[in-house]
């Protein structure tokens, strides 16, 4: 019998535990593991960087919510794609960007892995044509966003996947902004998800973390040879936080979507607002895309304002139940000016973002407190 999403989010990996019938994974804040005379392991267990039953729980109920065979769980989003990358990448590879990605994820390709002779070119990703034009016979991965971070925009996964393994390239995709619960990419054809369990997955701004899921099992086996071999692990407390709020995760975007929605209609109506953008939308470029590949279309928001640039950071200052700072996928609802925050390591790249951009996550507070929020800081 196969489970459905919020089953194997509360149960996959969390089996209660056999010596007190706990019914939540124990904190195993533990190092290493009495062996049972030379190499004699329990149940593999021998050192935490190589593995923690906490953890496990994690990567075991990340892999099943994603339908992948192998899930593994870093010390942050960060962390989990530099490991991803130094895996399967070799110096003179390359590799296809978005135009417009997350700018820490620009910045470790512009600033760490190019150094290390990593080539990567940005591409809009959801011109297929673009695409197959920037592949080369050394590009060994598509990276993708969808939706993308800051800008919204749709990429066709299945799409995408039959472009990149007719290349013999591997398809990564970040899933941080739609969620398990809202896309699955492996079911798509991408070989590995990616996420920032800091967001959505953690869901509550207090823990940060890193994920990949793998849809084959030797990839899987590879990328952890590498985890251990590099360290970057989640530690026991961190994966504890994080597994807990994937359990509420099919819950809690539903209220997501609800409220964003909702912010959606009235930035329409606004006449300081000159575009909204948000694949919910039939106008959006790539709402039917979304529409095909998304359960729904997220708590992600952004907007641009009339007045450019001082405009956009007045209304980021004058939100009051917005938090003005960085970050997203928490319960609590955050504003930021992408240009000055999260993307100011791409400015002057062609990932720059507009100066007159804002960005909302929009969380799960009373809609109506949220609408009023708005409406006065967009004055």
């Amino acid at each position: 019998m196969s489970n459905g999403f919020e089953t194997l989010a509360i149960h996959a990996g969390q089996e209660p535990d056999p010596l007190t019938g706990a019914v939540v994974p124990p904190i195993y804040a533990t190092s290493t593991y009495k062996q049972d005379g030379v190499g004699g392991l329990r149940s593999g267990y021998e050192y935490s960087r190589s593995a923690n039953p906490t953890r496990t729980a994690l990567e075991s109920a990340l892999a099943a919510v994603e339908g992948g065979a192998r899930g593994l769980a870093f010390a942050s989003g960060l962390a989990a794609e530099d490991t991803l990358l130094r895996t399967v990448c070799k110096p003179q590879d390359h590799v296809i960007i978005p135009n417009d990605a997350y700018g820490g994820t620009y910045r470790l390709f512009a600033k760490v892995h190019e150094r290390w002779d990593l080539h990567y070119d940005p591409v809009p990703l959801h011109d297929l044509d673009a695409v197959a034009a920037a592949m080369t016979q050394k590009t060994k991965v598509v990276w993708v966003e969808t939706p993308t971070n800051p800008l919204l925009g749709i990429a066709d996964i299945a799409a995408l996947a039959q472009l990149a393994h007719d290349n013999g390239s591997l398809l990564v995709v970040d899933n941080t902004f739609a969620s398990p619960y809202l896309q699955q990419p492996l079911a798509l054809g991408a070989d590995v998800v990616v996420h920032s369990t800091t967001k959505y997955v953690g869901g509550h701004s207090d823990v940060v973390g890193g994920a990949l899921v793998a849809a084959d099992a030797g990839l899987g086996e590879e990328l952890a040879y590498h985890q251990n071999a590099m360290g970057a692990v989640a530690g026991p407390f961190d994966a504890w936080l994080t597994l807990r709020g994937l359990k509420t995760l099919g819950v809690r975007m539903d209220r997501h979507c609800d409220n964003a929605e909702r912010v959606v209609d009235l930035l329409l109506a606004h006449p300081r607002v000159t575009s909204v953008l948000y694949p919910g939308l039939p106008e959006h470029a790539g709402h039917e895309v979304a529409a095909k590949q998304m359960r729904r279309f997220g708590g992600m928001v952004s907007f641009r304002v009339a007045g450019g640039e001082a405009e956009a950071v007045a209304v980021c200052d004058k939100a009051k139940l917005f938090t003005l700072g960085e970050s997203l996928g928490g319960v609590e609802s955050l504003i930021e000016h992408p240009g000055r925050m999260t993307h100011a390591s791409a400015a002057g790249s062609p990932l720059e973002v507009p100066a007159d951009l804002v960005r909302l996550s929009v969380g799960i507070e009373t809609v109506d407190d949220l609408l009023a929020d708005l409406t006065q800081a967009l004055g």
